[in-house]
């Protein structure tokens, strides 16, 4: 039977980890550039439909809650029906609801359809999980977070192309109340394509695809059961709550900063849309690096074997993070604001890196089940942070309060400590 990768071949496509490798970053990328596609054009859309602040937290709760509940059995699903019948229906039904948010008329309907398109944050444990299974503990951390900053760069392209593609049309002579429903067309019909090519060129694990596994007999372990028993197995896991509350920690916050960054530069900094959007694109395309940055770091650290060594490496990006985050809140002055949006950002991206590089060594065999709930940990966060806003009714103070919860949830971080034995024997199994 073929057996997981031992190292990342960047430029090769000629076996089936690293087909799964771009591919999975590349739907990954454009799911998260459908996922954002709206959060750059709320202040036009704002306008049109006269949104107040309330309306707008609402529409940003919307866009992540039904998230949780989807990352919750997306993952068991990939355990039972594989990782490649489990992303090429996301990007199918996914693509229902970006095209209808285009077609929106008022302020219920787009708040409906935005909800939906919730749906299509799923595609990041479907990701997490197919690189889990096709590379081996010595790359498996650089391998998922390499994935995973690559293909949430979506978002931060889309924070800096939707306007620039706004601003194309209107030049066509399209009436800005309809350039931005041409726009958001656009990431719809990239999910369609890229579903037709999930499908063509990938396969569930290195020796093939789950259904002609079950049926020789030989389907790796922790791949079988699926379904309910790999959900219940990671839910008596303590470590995958405690990551849980990590993750929302950082990719959590990471979402919330997408859907109410460009408002905050527009409004508090008077920026124009162009402007802001570009802004926060520097916040979104960190991914490009900064997860990966994240996910080698824990590897290495944890070269000896000792995985406790990846929770040390955790700990200390979410403190970065947390003291980042209360410096971009307090920051005066559009330049400052940047910078410190930056570096906050910097801390935030390796802090998922650092996440997902335990994700495969907490219960191997409930795999799915477990990233699963640690992915909707992330939109957990977000939901709370998007309610701790309606609550204030102000995005600074909003901003303020996050970076110090997110210093106390480092702390469940350092909780989430291996025994011996679990660190002993974690990376064995993980590797079968």
């Amino acid at each position: 039977m073929a057996s997981k990768a031992d190292s990342i071949k960047l430029f090769s496509f000629s076996d089936a980890p690293m087909r799964a490798f771009h591919l999975t970053w590349m739907a990954f990328f454009v799911c998260f550039f459908a996922w954002f596609a709206c959060a750059p054009l709320m202040p036009v859309i704002k306008g049109e439909f006269g949104l107040s602040m309330e309306q707008i937290a609402n529409i940003n709760i919307a866009a992540v809650a039904i998230t949780i509940f989807v990352r919750l059995v997306i993952g068991p699903l990939c355990d039972r029906f594989g990782p490649r019948k489990a992303y090429t229906g996301l990007l199918l039904l996914g693509s229902i609801p970006v095209l209808g948010v285009a077609m929106s008329q008022s302020y219920e309907s787009f708040l409906l359809f935005r909800l939906g398109i919730g749906a299509v944050g799923a595609s990041f444990v479907i990701t997490q999980y197919h690189t889990s299974v096709m590379f081996s503990p010595k790359v498996v951390g650089t391998a998922n977070a390499a994935t995973a900053g690559w293909g949430n760069a979506g978002g931060g392209a889309a924070q800096a192309l939707m306007p620039l593609l706004l601003g194309a049309v209107t030049m066509l002579g399209v009436s800005q109340a309809l350039s931005w429903r041409v726009a958001l067309v656009v990431p719809g019909i990239l999910m369609i394509i890229m579903a037709f090519v999930y499908w063509n060129y990938t396969q569930d694990c290195p020796a093939g695809n789950y259904d002609d596994l079950r049926k020789a007999g030989t389907l790796p372990e922790g791949s079988g059961k699926g379904g309910w028993a790999s959900f219940t197995a990671a839910c008596r896991n303590h470590r995958a709550w405690l990551l849980f509350i990590t993750y929302g920690a950082c990719f959590g916050i990471e979402i919330f900063i997408h859907n109410i960054a460009a408002v905050y530069f527009v409004d508090h900094f008077d920026l124009t849309l162009g402007q802001a959007g570009m802004a926060v694109g520097g916040f979104g395309l960190l991914a490009l690096f900064a997860r990966a940055l994240g996910g080698m770091l824990s590897d290495r650290f944890a070269r000896n074997g000792d995985l406790n060594r990846r929770i040390t490496v955790l700990f200390v990006m979410m403190i970065g993070e947390g003291l980042g985050l209360l410096w971009f809140a307090n920051a005066e002055g559009v330049a400052y604001a940047v910078i410190a949006m930056l570096c906050f950002g910097l801390f935030t991206h390796m802090a998922c890196g650092a996440t997902y590089a335990l994700v495969p060594f907490v219960a191997p065999k409930a795999l799915g089940g477990v990233a699963g709930i640690v992915g909707a940990g992330g939109n957990v966060g977000a939901v709370a942070a998007g309610f701790l806003m309606k609550g204030t009714g102000d995005i600074k103070q909003t901003l303020m309060i996050l970076s110090v919860l997110v210093l106390v949830a480092s702390i469940c971080a350092l909780a989430a400590r291996f025994t011996l034995t679990a660190a002993e024997s974690a990376p064995a199994v993980s590797a079968a």
